[in-house]
């Protein structure tokens, strides 16, 4: 298969062993029921073979619609998925499932999300700071009008939320943001530490159109304060993006365009930095 193939939105890489693994939501059930995950596998980033079911949603999950934005993270000699759920009348949550390949399957993890009950949480991504796990995600939008980022300390096996989220900026934060429907979205959040040591993060919003953004820590900490770049990364009605190095070296950023069903398919670019600065290469 080609990536012009492959349809799924929210795109993920996992380079592992010299195969690059790509996860994401469904496009053909990512609104509506859902019932599992797919991955993708390739040497070149060219040619994939796949779909390679996962996940398949098990009998009585609390979950039945709306299974988006599989992340697989290798941490601790075991890969965990990161990945958000909903039901009707049930507060959509980021879960975390385990498995001991890259390709599955992957087994419920969690007792449920680890996100807050009584929030609208999405798009958990992992990160490691100080030798302790922290989920990064979404407080939807959807809820309170403003999305926000937070993050959220968990146990060292990943399997509860410790203590309470604490925020991290606002959707509404940058002088550049416009909201959509009287509403400041935030998806996708993903951090990254560039080679002098600044912690940045990708995340998207609406601008002129749905946008790759980069915020950035001033202390090189979750807790920031975070800035904003006034320069975007991707402005061409594209996002939910993350950066992974290929097995060359190469910086790369993947994401989904455009951001409407069902056209939305994964899209690879090349990535350079100088300074704690990112360019994107079309």
């Amino acid at each position: 298969m080609t990536l012009s193939e492959i349809h799924i939105r929210d795109p993920y890489v996992l380079p592992f062993e010299g195969k690059y693994y790509l996860y994401g939501s469904r496009g053909g059930t990512c609104w509506g029921p859902a019932d599992g995950f797919d991955c993708f596998v390739s040497g070149d980033l060219r040619h994939w073979d796949g779909p390679c079911e996962i996940f398949r949603r098990p009998e009585n999950f609390w979950s039945d619609r709306h299974f988006w934005a599989p992340e697989v993270h290798f941490y601790q000699g075991a890969f965990y998925l990161f990945a958000s759920f909903k039901a009707e009348g049930v507060r959509r949550g980021t879960q975390i499932l385990k498995a001991s390949n890259p390709l599955g399957p992957f087994g419920l993890h969690s007792d449920g999300p680890v996100t807050p009950s009584g929030w609208d949480c999405l798009d958990g991504t992992l990160y490691v700071e100080g030798g302790a796990p922290y989920i990064v995600f979404c407080h939807e939008w959807t809820q309170i009008k403003n999305g926000t980022v937070c993050a959220l300390k968990l146990s060292a096996d990943l399997r509860e939320p410790i203590g309470e989220p604490f925020l991290m900026f606002r959707g509404a934060d940058p002088g550049w943001a416009i909201p959509n429907a009287e509403r400041y979205v935030t998806d996708g959040p993903f951090l990254y530490k560039t080679s002098n040591g600044e912690l940045l993060m990708l995340w998207s919003t609406f601008a002129s159109d749905y946008v790759q953004a980069v915020a950035r820590s001033a202390d090189g900490s979750l807790k920031g304060p975070w800035t904003h770049d006034e320069d975007l990364l991707f402005i061409k009605d594209g996002g939910h993006g993350m950066l992974f190095r290929t097995f060359g070296g190469e910086l790369m950023l993947t994401l989904h365009q455009p951001n409407t069903t069902p056209d939305e398919r994964p899209k690879f670019f090349s990535v350079t930095e100088s300074r704690g600065r990112l360019s994107v290469y079309c």
